[in-house]
């Protein structure tokens, strides 16, 4: 399981994404409204203005303050974590 920055600390399971949408679309601010009337929505924005609607297999949808590419080359760069961790583990054993 990874877990991806979301913007302001907050992290999300890779595993359980489906969807990383803008927040313009109708379709998407009823998905939005719905979940929130269902106790489903998790706002990440910190009182900001949302810029990704992250959908997860769970039906919950995360609300980020952060760009949809932004959030996606988070998830894609998952890669650069693991080669700063082996640094790290290098680094203490000297």
């Amino acid at each position: 399981m990874k877990l991806v920055n979301v913007g302001f600390g907050n992290m999300v399971s890779s595993d359980k994404l489906v969807a990383i949408v803008g927040h313009q679309s109708a379709p998407v601010k009823r998905m939005i409204q719905e979940a929130r009337d269902s106790g489903y929505l998790i706002d990440a924005t910190y009182g900001r203005k949302t810029r990704a609607v992250i959908i997860m297999d769970s039906g919950h949808i995360v609300l980020s303050a952060i760009q949809p590419e932004t959030v996606s080359g988070r998830f894609d760069d998952n890669s650069d974590l693991t080669i700063s961790d082996t640094e790290e583990e290098e680094t203490e054993e000297n």
